[in-house]
């Protein structure tokens, strides 16, 4: 049985239309990606500043108090905005590693 151009155009169409959702996945995963990565540049550099300018200290510390989600305060227990990265990480517990 050969295939009908009515049949061939749909599959070229079908491919397309697949390719083309494809490629709008893997824009929006750039995008999302870039996105992230600002965030932390930002973050890194907010808390570099927080630790020589006292207003930088205090807002993080408002940002921290006003999160919505009670797991994401959870993650600043015990982490001090006006302290170094490293003398903060000396006082947290150690995480545990799993065992292989």
């Amino acid at each position: 049985m050969t295939e009908t151009e009515l049949e061939r155009a749909e599959k070229r169409y079908a491919q397309a239309k697949a390719r083309l959702l494809a490629l709008k996945n893997r824009e929006a995963t750039k995008a999302r990606k870039l996105d992230t990565r600002r965030k932390i540049i930002l973050g890194g550099a907010l808390v570099d500043l927080a630790e020589r300018d006292s207003n930088a200290a205090a807002m993080i510390e408002r940002l921290v108090r006003n999160l919505p989600r009670e797991q994401d305060r959870k993650a600043f227990e015990g982490w001090d905005a006006k302290q170094p990265a490293a003398a903060s990480a000396a006082t947290a517990p150690p995480v545990p590693t799993p065992s292989t």
